[in-house]
């Protein structure tokens, strides 16, 4: 037969699956609203705040911030320290002597030696041929850019193409001293 409980259906929720289910289905529904109201609060805390009234957040005051912390002034007209005063050699001791080189004298044409310039900068990937320049003296790798003209090279070694940076990627290099490099390079694999 079947059993009868006396006491009320909230009593024994054990013995009835479908209370129980929707008191747990409720409790599941309230903590899921509840912790999207939690998230609503917060953002709305935060998204209340304004910072273009924010003093902090002016533009002179960012401009502070990250300009930087120190400038270097040098003074054209202010002249050298005056050198050291030498100690008096003791004995035993071998005298070192020191020269001033002074800086390369500019060639009377203007330009510096191609094979100079190359040797000191383009070398490092034409000499190689990294990331698909031509190789110092190679005919055949050289013919295709030696046909679009010797002023398209100059345009190219002056300005940049490709992986190739402006100037080889010597940027204090004089116009002059680039285009005698190239000379010297498309002398090569003529």
């Amino acid at each position: 037969m079947h059993e009868h409980h006396p006491d009320a259906i909230e009593a024994n929720l054990e013995t009835h699956p479908v209370k129980l289910a929707i008191i747990v289905a409720i409790g599941a529904v309230a903590l899921v609203v509840g912790i999207i109201l939690l998230v609503q609060f917060a953002i709305g805390a935060y998204a209340k705040r304004s910072s273009k009234d924010d003093p902090a957040m002016s533009a002179a005051t960012v401009a502070q911030r990250i300009a930087p912390v120190a400038k270097l002034a040098i003074d054209p007209n202010a002249k050298a320290p005056e050198p050291a005063k030498a100690e008096p050699a003791k004995a035993g001791m071998v005298p070192v002597v020191a020269a001033v080189i002074p800086p390369a004298a500019a060639k009377a044409g203007g330009a510096a030696d191609g094979k100079k310039v190359y040797d000191t900068t383009c070398v490092a990937c034409h000499g190689a041929g990294i990331a698909g320049a031509p190789k110092f003296g190679d005919k055949a790798a050289w013919a295709p850019h030696i046909k679009g003209g010797v002023p398209h090279l100059y345009e190219i070694a002056l300005k940049g193409k490709g992986a190739m940076p402006a100037k080889g990627g010597n940027a204090s290099l004089p116009d002059a001293d680039v285009k005698a490099a190239v000379d010297y390079m498309v002398n090569a694999a003529k």
